[in-house]
Formats: structure tokens, C-alpha cells, sequence
């Protein structure tokens, strides 16, 4: 009996591997339907700040200016068949509070993009300062150790002046040779020239 249980539980799983599809490694899942529409943040990123920036600009507030104004003008001045908001200008307000409920976390949006974008320019700045900080460091233990070789090195002036306390060592043996040969006979050798 033990035996008809285990046939029928290997049955049942040869079944199962039978109708499931085999997963390989090698080759891509398949896309499985989505119920949300996808979409592209970094594309939905750029349109929210192109609309921020275009939120912030005088031309903005010129157009809704402009809008509003004609709003107001055609429902105050338009023959009653025509006007679509009457005086206490309700769908207007909607309109206004439409627009700025999709503003703001547009406005929100593109900040902290903004925010991000400056986190890592300030992140490549500190490092490039830290890389910046080690070069100084460097050349300054580099000119440190020249100045510290060239204290053992002859310099130019140092050579002058030996150069000039030679000469004058000279000039001085040369005035105590001329007191000892005085310039009355000839100079030379005792042979004559040929």
C-alpha cells in the first residue's frame, strides 16, 4: 500500500514538471503583463523640470495673468448663454487649485533632482579637493627634500665666492713673489732663445 502512494506522489510530480515550462538560465524571462502602464522616470524626471523651470519664469505668470483675466472678462461680460462660470467664479478656482496640486510635487520633484544632481557634483568636488590636498602634500615633502639636497649642493654664489677668495690668495702670493724677485733682471729661463 506504502508503495501505490509512492507511485502515485511520483505520478503526480513527473505530471506537474510535465506541464510547467522549463526555466532556463541562459535565456531572458519573459515579460509578464502588467496591470500599471510603465513608464520612463528619467524622461518623467526631465519633463517635470522643464515644467518647473517654466513654472518659475515671469512668462508663466504673464500667461496665467493673461488667462485668468479673460476668464474673468468673458464670464462678467459674455451674454448669459455663453458665460460657463458665473460670478463667484467656482471652476476657476478649481482650475487654479488643479493646476497648483500638480505643481507643487512637479515643483518637489525636479528639487530633488536638483538636490541629487548637486549631492554628486558636491561628491566629485570633495574628492577632486582630497586628490588636490595629496599633490600639495607630495610636492611640498619634493621641494622639502630638494632644498634639503641642495644645502649639501654648491651654489652658484658659494662657487663666486671661493672663486674670488682664490684670486685674492693669488694676488697675495703674487705680491710676495714679486718681493722676492724684484723686476730688475730678465724673466724667463737662464737658457737663451734660439
Amino acid at each position: 500500500m506504502a508503495d501505490r502512494a509512492q507511485e502515485r506522489d511520483r505520478e503526480r510530480d513527473r505530471d506537474r514538471e510535465r506541464a510547467l515550462p522549463r526555466i532556463r538560465l541562459d535565456q531572458p524571462r519573459l515579460r509578464r503583463a502588467r496591470l500599471l502602464p510603465e513608464y520612463d522616470p528619467e524622461a518623467f524626471g526631465r519633463l517635470s523640470e522643464r515644467i518647473a523651470r517654466f513654472l518659475g519664469t515671469g512668462r508663466f505668470i504673464v500667461w496665467m495673468t493673461v488667462i485668468i483675466i479673460a476668464w474673468v472678462v468673458w464670464n462678467v461680460s459674455a451674454p448669459e448663454g455663453l458665460r460657463f462660470d458665473k460670478y463667484p467664479f467656482i471652476f476657476l478656482t478649481l482650475m487654479l487649485s488643479l493646476q497648483a496640486s500638480y505643481a507643487a510635487p512637479l515643483i518637489l520633484l525636479a528639487q530633488n533632482r536638483q538636490d541629487d544632481r548637486d549631492r554628486v557634483n558636491l561628491e566629485q568636488d570633495r574628492k577632486q579637493n582630497e586628490r588636490s590636498i595629496a599633490d600639495t602634500e607630495y610636492l611640498t615633502r619634493e621641494i622639502a627634500a630638494l632644498r634639503m639636497g641642495l644645502g649639501e649642493v654648491a651654489t652658484r654664489d658659494w662657487m663666486r665666492s671661493e672663486l674670488q677668495d682664490l684670486l685674492k690668495e693669488l694676488e697675495h702670493r703674487d705680491g710676495e713673489r714679486r718681493d722676492l724677485f724684484p723686476d730688475g733682471g730678465p724673466r724667463g729661463s737662464d737658457v737663451p732663445d734660439r
